[in-house]
């Protein structure tokens, strides 16, 4: 194949991609993206493989740092393309890279509802997990909010406040470390919870995050400020 681009990914399936890019994301910045294909696979709707990486985007409220993607064998609605029909994933696309996440992307991100519920369903695992009735009596009809993020090297540090407004606001802390058990699970340990000085701290030997089969994990690092994902992510159509 020529190293030119083709007349079909210059003039049709780049810009629909770029498109369908901009709609899925609220915000990115240096959005760079490669197409690889000649005009007789694209024409059939197949792409061999897409590249892109960005400085910063912000996905549902997400806020990623740097990003670097890759995906191979993608099916698309190429004739609804060409008439002027927004692009659409037609099988399932595995997508491999890796994500940065600076203490400020998580706190930016913190607003959202995306990672809000999730922290907040993390929390009500843990405490099941603990058996400790009085944090769930502390919850019970209370409103959630998490306000910083703090990344070690080894630990990350979640702070939120419980509402109530039958009592006054409580503050609550998970300090935990981060390690990969397998390509869809993390391994959180140790794990500690403080809603000093009016809940008891809860401290678990370990605890496995399970982020579901369509995600396949090679690294999971934390550095002084910073959280690195590298893997695999199945995207459905």
């Amino acid at each position: 194949m020529s190293k030119t681009p083709s007349a079909m990914i210059t003039k049709v399936l780049s810009p629909a991609l770029q498109l369908w890019l901009h709609t899925q994301l609220e915000q990115v910045e240096d959005l760079q993206v490669k197409i690889s294909g000649s005009n007789g696979q694209i024409l059939k709707g197949n792409i061999p493989s897409v590249s892109l990486s960005s400085s910063h985007a912000v996905y549902q409220g997400l806020h990623l740092g740097e990003v670097q993607l890759a995906g191979e064998r993608i099916h698309i609605n190429l004739t609804q393309v060409i008439q002027g029909q927004p692009l659409r994933l037609l099988e399932p696309v595995q997508v491999a890279g890796w994500f940065s996440f600076s203490e400020a992307h998580l706190k930016a991100s913190l607003p959202s509802p995306l990672l809000a519920h999730a922290l907040t369903d993390l929390l009500s695992s843990l405490i099941e997990a603990s058996g400790t009735s009085d944090y769930a009596n502390a919850l019970q009809n209370s409103h959630l909010s998490w306000q910083e993020v703090v990344i070690h090297s080894d630990q990350l540090i979640l702070k939120g406040t419980i509402t109530n407004p039958a009592q006054n606001p409580i503050p609550i802390m998970i300090r935990t470390g981060l390690q990969l058990a397998s390509p869809h699970k993390i391994h959180l340990y140790p794990l500690n919870i403080e809603a000093s000085p009016k809940l008891p701290e809860i401290s678990l030997d370990h605890f496995l995050l399970d982020l579901g089969s369509q995600v396949q994990l090679e690294e999971l690092s934390l550095t002084s400020a910073q959280l690195l994902l590298r893997g695999s992510l199945t995207i459905m159509p």
